[in-house]
């Protein structure tokens, strides 16, 4: 199955579609500065010694949360502002969600990637004003979407002159708490625009934890390396030092001490898988 057509520049200084590795990595949440910048300082030490280029990832507002009750945002201004210390203290691009289109401007102002969450990824004004702002863009598959369906969310960041987009894969729903990945949806998608693998929401069970979402991490490895031989252009995973504390998805994020030793697993096989994508 043929592949896209040319790789994209994600941040100025990182490509997405090479011979490279991506990885997207950090918390669910932004909960504060201290642990944002032991997660990025931790990670950048880790795939600098691997070879593998980094984006530090953390949302300023989990929107979507199963409980009005749960844990959403410390506030925009305070997670901008810890976002642009991590960017300057540990020397790392960023990405983050936006979840509507008047929050692009000013967030575009502070991170490299905007990402658009999987249950807004056919919204056109949202992704119209991501394409806009001249930043790479990240759009997660929809659990609701076939794969090549999102050839048209694409195509809607082209439309405004801006070919630096690609796709994520994190899932599809069937209810009943639980997500399942169908492997063909990489090369599917991968027509139209490199492709990112998340391991960590791939493991999740939306809401599954009685009004909060629960996961099943063990299987982190099995897809994770399943999606490198598969053949996909980066990584999205979610770490935290203390997942059982986090404020957010602790129970499919990957623990920080553990990370170093899966990424050079799925490492080792995608370099095969890449090889014959």
């Amino acid at each position: 199955m043929q592949k896209f057509s040319a790789p994209i520049q994600l941040t100025k200084d990182i490509t997405l579609g090479d011979e490279h590795l991506v990885l997207l990595a950090g918390p669910c949440a932004i909960e504060g500065l201290d642990i944002c910048l032991k997660i990025a300082n931790s990670v950048k030490e880790m795939t600098s010694k691997l070879g593998i280029s980094y984006v530090f990832k953390a949302s300023f507002d989990k929107a979507n949360r199963t409980s009005s009750s749960s844990f959403r945002s410390i506030g925009f201004e305070e997670a901008m502002r810890i976002l642009e210390e991590v960017k300057k203290q540990v020397g790392v691009p960023l990405i983050t969600d936006v979840h509507e289109s008047h929050q692009v401007d000013a967030v575009a102002e502070v991170v490299d990637v905007l990402q658009i969450p999987a249950f807004l990824c056919r919204q056109t004004d949202l992704l119209v004003a991501a394409g806009k702002s001249g930043k790479g863009v990240n759009i997660k598959r929809g659990q609701f979407m076939a794969p090549e369906d999102m050839q048209y969310a694409v195509a809607k960041i082209r439309n405004t002159d801006n070919e630096n987009v690609c796709l994520t894969e994190r899932g599809v729903s069937f209810g009943y708490h639980n997500l399942v990945v169908d492997m063909r949806s990489l090369p599917v998608m991968r027509q139209f625009s490199p492709v990112i693998f998340d391991v960590t929401h791939s493991v999740q069970q939306p809401g599954g934890a009685g009004g909060t979402s629960g996961g099943q991490r063990e299987f982190a490895p099995y897809l994770a390396r399943a999606a490198a031989a598969a053949g996909v252009d980066g990584f999205f995973i979610e770490t935290h030092p203390d997942p059982a504390n986090a404020l957010s998805d602790g129970p499919n994020m990957i623990p920080l001490n553990e990370l170093a030793e899966f990424l050079k697993m799925i490492g080792e096989i995608w370099q095969l898988g890449n090889a014959y994508s």
